[in-house]
């Protein structure tokens, strides 16, 4: 294996003509938790405007923030909740997700990120994997209904106790909290949970519980799906997403003065960390435009709050950027924010820029495993720079771009892009297997290709695992392969992605179903219906007499692709 420089102060452009480098350490990272992390911005910013709910009416300052924080805080050691427990949040952006996140960091449970689109095969097996005591829900979003997938799973809700649940298929849930003013058997109401924790907020008892906890304690998990099929939990500790969020923050120049508008989703690493963690490093105010995103809605809350930064992956800038009424809002104050979560094309940086004033906009590049950002651009760097790379490392991190033999390749050249350092992950839960292939000597293989320049910055140029990025949404075709193979029709099945100038990709399954069966496209998308992610239902469907193999009898996905292409006529936008 070629030799591997020392981590002794910054290397943030190549040397030795190797892909190495490593960021700086000027600025010490912070052993704070989250739980400390957002009280040292509320003493220093407490009647400063911190977070806005639009659909739900709801403005806080930093010290009402935290108020309400210690008051679910509480509300929750009142249910037995204790620390190291695995509490599930299953809800799109609301003020109950925000106040979750930080009052389970305070009392030291560990935020478990269930994805809102999960149906129920994904829910069962997420709360099963990490054993969740409780679980946090809305009543529904869109043709999700929650409380009735819940329900599903767990038929004894009807006659259950509350707060003493005993299920069959969830043996560790005891606790379920719903969202919202009706009432449903065996579950708590979020409202009468946060009111008895007002009525009896120890503030004294939670600041003793947060002094016993360790910026190395896992906080949170967060599920990433894996090329075997089923979703992974990534386990992320208070230093991994603190300094994260700290440095991103600082990336992006952010202050006090600024309001980020967020509508990306809180689950996701994008929201929890980029967005929300980032704001509470620099004391600026969250501004949740609604839900889910809309681009009328997101443009709205620029122009009406006066945001100077926002987030979004590209699918998200490009609506904006096209709604029919985007001449009438004034979005004069943008300055920065990030363009994440999928490839960014080129041509939409460039408009995001020029068109919507996001003069100091940044690209960033991660993954959940790593906390997720490792590269950055700054609000400095040239436009061609932040539209054609994903910028430079990240401080206190080190980065190597390795071959199939794991040597490190030369500067320009392709390899795989591996991450040492504070932000790497505690590892899979409950999967030490899954965690050593991933991690090996520290260094998280990230199955994505990459190249560095001379100067240090990075340009993402394909996937090594199968992977493909929808809108933003990580995408593993062996999960949807394994779920269509249940299909009584199927004999074998290959997804894949194709280009989509919409969502970056789309999803395409080619299929070769059992001798003497005959099956339609929507047949095998009402199979798909309910049961997985809307996201992950293939788009495009072919049925097929075999699949292109190689002579050793290896599937040839890039062969499927191609052919694709060329019979949709599809284009490939030119990428950073």
């Amino acid at each position: 294996m070629a030799h591997e420089p020392t981590y002794a102060g910054a290397q943030i452009e190549p040397r030795d003509g190797l892909s190495y480098v490593r960021g700086a350490t000027d600025i010490p990272l912070s052993d704070a938790t989250v739980s400390r992390f957002l009280l040292e911005t509320v003493a220093r910013f407490p009647d400063r405007p911190a977070v806005v709910f639009r659909e739900q009416s709801i403005r806080w300052t930093w010290r009402e923030f935290a108020n309400e924080v210690d008051a679910l805080a509480t509300a929750l050691l009142q249910l037995g909740l204790k620390a190291g427990d695995r509490v599930g949040i299953w809800s799109p952006n609301r003020a109950e997700w925000l106040l979750t996140q930080f009052a389970t960091a305070r009392i030291g449970a560990v935020l478990v990120n269930i994805n809102p689109a999960y149906r129920l095969a994904e829910l069962e097996y997420a709360l099963q994997k990490v054993g969740c005591t409780a679980i946090i829900a809305a009543e529904q979003f869109k043709t999700s209904k929650y409380l009735d997938m819940l329900a599903a799973l767990a038929p004894e809700l009807s006659d259950a106790e509350l707060n003493d649940l005993h299920a069959a298929k969830l043996p560790a849930l005891r606790t379920v909290i719903r969202m919202g003013d009706s009432t449903t058997p065996g579950m708590l109401n979020f409202d009468d949970v946060m009111r008895r924790g007002r009525a009896a907020l120890d503030t004294a008892r939670l600041d003793a519980l947060e002094a016993k906890l360790d910026a190395h304690d896992a906080i949170n998990i967060q599920f990433t799906s894996g090329t075997t099929g089923n979703p992974k939990g990534a386990t992320l500790t208070h230093r991994n997403i603190v300094n994260n969020a700290r440095y991103i923050a600082m990336a992006m120049r952010l202050t006090e003065a600024d309001s980020l508008c967020i509508p990306v989703p809180l689950y996701h690493c994008f929201g929890m960390v980029l967005a929300v963690l980032a704001c509470v490093s620099a004391g600026a105010a969250m501004v949740f435009p609604g839900e889910a995103f809309d681009p009328a809605a997101t443009l709205a809350a620029v122009h009406e709050e006066g945001c100077t930064a926002l987030h979004g992956v590209p699918t998200m800038f490009i609506a904006e950027l096209d709604h029919p009424e985007f001449a009438k809002y004034d979005l004069s104050r943008l300055r920065t924010g990030i363009m994440a979560g999928s490839p960014c094309p080129i041509e939409t940086m460039k408009r995001v820029v020029s068109k919507m004033h996001l003069s100091e906009i940044t690209i960033a590049y991660g993954m959940t495993e790593t906390s997720p950002v490792s590269f950055q651009s700054s609000t400095t760097d040239p436009l061609d720079k932040r539209t054609a790379t994903v910028g430079r490392i990240q401080p206190h991190l080190e980065v190597k771009i390795v071959d199939a033999l794991g040597q490190i390749v030369p500067v320009g050249e392709t390899g795989e892009l591996c991450t040492r350092g504070y932000s790497v992950m505690r590892g899979y839960w409950g999967d030490e297997a899954k965690t050593r292939e991933a991690i090996v000597d520290g260094w998280m293989h990230t199955g994505d290709l990459a190249t560095l320049d001379a100067e240090g910055y990075c340009n993402i140029v394909g996937r090594l695992k199968d992977m493909l990025i929808r809108g933003g949404e990580n995408i593993y075709p062996r999960e949807i392969e394994e779920f269509l193979f249940r299909h009584p029709k199927i004999q074998s099945v290959q997804v894949f992605g194709v280009p989509d100038a919409k969502y970056g990709e789309e999803v395409c399954a080619w299929i070769v179903v059992r001798p003497g069966e005959q099956a339609t496209e929507q047949e095998i998308r009402d199979f798909c219906e309910g049961q997985i992610a809307h996201y992950k239902i293939p788009r495009y469907i072919r049925f097929v007499d075999e699949l292109p193999m190689t002579v050793t009898g290896k599937v040839q996905k890039f062969v499927m692709r191609a052919r694709m292409i060329d019979e949709l006529k599809l284009a490939e936008a030119k990428t950073a």
